[in-house]
């Protein structure tokens, strides 16, 4: 029995409820204030039941046969209006000639127009029609809210998490094999900068596995994780590589996406830096133009054909840009001459 219920939709538990409520309330009052009740008043409120069930189950029918529910607000309250008025006067015309077929009307009412019980019946209903059609659209809408709102949690946990992956990404293995093999060198030649080398290894390794923990940090943090990078890898570059930064102090505590920056400057290092015999400079730029924080980082190289701009570092960095910021934040790529890229990004203050 309980397994059978279950199985009983919303909506029929809302038309159950919602006659029965009705013939709860119209047999209180007439109980209440009639000094008689008469079985044809009972009849009749039976026979609105039935037709109620089963007009509005049609019209039910029609609103998703139409598909109101997916058109414009508006359109869908002109619908609104139309379908009640329409059903109001049909289930009057329906009610009023059933009345006369099974004689359920009484000496005082068989004395009244047509017209009058028409008009009388049309506007009781189109207030019983408007109340079930107004649940039933804020219903749906409630429902379509809440569906937006799942999906968009979906979206951003599936966003998240391709951040989350685009982070551990960052430090891939190639660039730890080159770090230890950097790091092997440099124990029996230069031990003190070897320890030193392992401990901006340990910090890179470290906050890569904390980012996904935090959604923004300090611009001078992100640095301090760069600038750890960089010094392995200059170890392996050597004098091919030359470092500059050109930083306005005011920028230093502006909120970043974590390993962003770190992104940006691997991809300068892969792409430009390392396909290079003879090197280059990767440049670290970060100013305040005018509403945005301008970060770039400009490196010796050229995008070419070849140069996957869609690539897994790149589309993660666009991603976590429109997570934080929707569309007001803008990333680009370019070359700005025939021997510097520049990797930019411009985030809302």
């Amino acid at each position: 029995m309980i397994s059978w219920v279950k199985k009983i939709r919303p909506y029929w538990w809302c038309q159950i409820l919602g006659w029965s409520a009705y013939l709860g309330v119209n047999l209180f009052f007439a109980f209440t204030f009639r000094e008689t009740v008469n079985p044809s008043y009972v009849y009749r409120i039976l026979v609105v039941i039935f037709m109620g069930i089963s007009m509005t189950h049609f019209m039910r029918w029609v609103i998703i046969r139409w598909d109101i529910l997916s058109k414009s607000f508006e359109k869908q309250i002109g619908y609104f209006f139309l379908i009640t008025i329409s059903f109001a006067l049909l289930i009057a015309i329906i009610l009023n000639l059933s009345y006369i077929q099974f004689h359920l009307l009484d000496k005082e009412e068989l004395k009244l127009s047509f017209g009058r019980r028409f008009t009388a019946a049309s506007v009781n209903l189109f207030f019983i029609l408007m109340l079930w059609n107004l649940i039933y659209f804020i219903y749906h809408y409630a429902t379509r809210v809440r569906n937006q709102q799942i999906e968009s949690l979906k979206t951003e946990a599936l966003i998240r998490d391709l951040q989350l992956q685009t982070i551990k990404s960052h430090i891939n293995p190639h660039f730890i094999f080159n770090a230890l093999n950097s790091i092997r060198a440099l124990i029996d030649e230069n031990p003190s900068r070897a320890r030193q080398a392992i401990t901006e290894l340990s910090n890179i390794l470290r906050n890569s596995m904390l980012a996904d923990k935090v959604e923004t940090v300090s611009l001078s943090k992100e640095l301090s994780i760069v600038k750890d990078y960089l010094a392995l890898e200059e170890i392996r570059f050597e004098e091919r590589l030359i470092v500059s930064y050109d930083l306005e102090e005011e920028t230093m505590e502006r909120p970043v996406p974590p390993m962003m920056l770190q992104t940006l400057v691997e991809n300068a290092i892969k792409h430009g830096i390392g396909k290079s015999m003879k090197g280059g400079q990767v440049t670290i730029v970060s100013h305040l133009e005018d509403k945005f924080h301008y970060i770039g980082v400009i490196n010796t190289g050229q995008i070419s054909g070849v140069y996957n701009e869609g690539g897994f570092g790149i589309a993660g960095t666009k991603n976590r840009l429109k997570l934080m910021f929707g569309d007001r934040a803008v990333f680009s790529l370019r070359n700005i001459d025939s021997e510097h890229v520049e990797a930019a990004v411009r985030m809302p203050l």
